[in-house]
C-alpha cells in the first residue's frame, strides 16, 4: 500500500478484517483519515467502502485488526461511546425522522450529548450556518426536498461537535446545484478544522474537493495519496473515474 503522505491522522485502520455474518466484506483493510482535511474513500460497487464506515462505527464486529482514533484503539466500540469520543456516522440515503418537524429531528440528533451540553444553544448554531433549517423549523421533515434533507442530517451529525465525520454517498439522489452545495457545505467545515471521510459514488467530483484519496477494491486497500495525485493517474482514471456526473434532480 503506497503511503498517503500524511503523518497526523485522526483515524487509522490496521489490517482491519470485518464482514456480515460468514461474508467478509474487509479483507485486510488498511487505511488513515487525515487531521483537518477531507479524505474519499473510492472503488468499485460491492469494494466494501460503507462496510468500512459501519465497522467504524460500531455497527459491525471487528474479527481482525484494529482501529484508532485520536491515538487510541476505538476497535468494536458502540455508536454512543463513539458519538462521545467525537465520531459523527452520516449514513447512506435518507435517515430522519419524515413526520417530525425539523426542530424535533434535531433535539432528537442531540439525545446523545453529554450531561452539560446547552443543547438549544447547539440547535441555534446549526440553525444559523443553515438558515433554511431555520425557516422550515416548524415543517414536516419529509416536505423538505432531497437536498434539504441531506442538510438536515449533516446538520443534526454536527449538534455533537465532532471531530471527525463519517458520510457516506452525500450526492445520491441529488441535482448536480445541490451536489454542488453539499460539497462546498464539507468544504466549509473543514475549512473550520474538521475532519471528513468520506465515501462517493461520484469519484471524480469527490476527489477534486479532497485532500486525500484512498481506492478501496475487493476489501483491500490499493492505493491512498493525494487526492490530485489519484485524479492524475491514467490508470486510475480508467479503472474507477470514468463517466459524468450521475447524479439524479432530487
Amino acid at each position: 500500500m503506497a503511503a498517503s503522505g500524511n503523518g497526523d491522522a485522526v483515524l487509522v485502520l490496521e489490517d482491519v478484517i470485518a464482514g456480515y455474518g460468514g461474508l467478509t466484506v474487509l479483507n485486510g483493510t488498511s487505511l488513515r483519515a487525515a487531521r483537518g482535511a477531507i479524505t474519499t474513500i473510492i472503488g468499485p460497487n460491492g469494494a466494501g467502502k460503507s462496510t468500512v464506515f459501519k465497522t467504524v462505527f460500531g455497527l459491525l464486529p471487528v474479527r481482525a485488526g484494529r482501529i484508532l482514533f485520536e491515538g487510541c484503539e476505538v476497535t468494536n466500540l458502540g455508536p454512543r461511546k463513539l458519538l462521545e469520543l467525537g465520531i459523527s456516522y452520516v449514513p447512506q440515503g435518507r435517515n430522519i425522522f419524515p413526520e417530525l418537524s425539523v426542530r424535533h429531528n434535531l433535539e432528537l440528533g442531540a439525545t446523545a450529548a453529554g450531561a452539560g451540553i446547552d443543547i438549544a444553544a447547539r440547535i441555534e448554531s446549526v440553525m444559523d450556518r443553515f438558515p433554511m433549517l431555520r425557516q422550515r423549523a416548524a415543517a414536516q421533515a419529509s416536505t423538505l426536498s432531497g437536498g434539504q434533507q441531506k442538510l438536515l442530517e449533516i446538520a443534526r451529525s454536527l449538534l455533537l461537535d465532532p471531530k471527525l465525520m463519517l458520510i457516506d454517498e452525500p450526492s445520491i439522489g441529488l441535482s448536480p446545484r445541490l451536489v454542488q452545495e453539499t460539497f462546498a457545505i464539507l468544504r466549509d467545515l473543514r475549512s473550520k478544522g474538521m475532519s471528513i471521510l468520506m465515501v462517493e459514488q461520484n469519484a471524480k467530483r469527490a476527489l477534486e474537493i479532497s485532500d486525500f484519496g484512498v481506492i478501496i477494491e475487493l476489501g483491500r486497500t490499493r492505493m491512498t495519496g493525494e487526492a490530485r495525485a489519484i485524479l492524475a493517474d491514467p490508470d486510475v482514471g480508467q479503472l474507477f473515474l470514468g463517466g459524468g456526473l450521475t447524479a439524479e434532480i432530487a
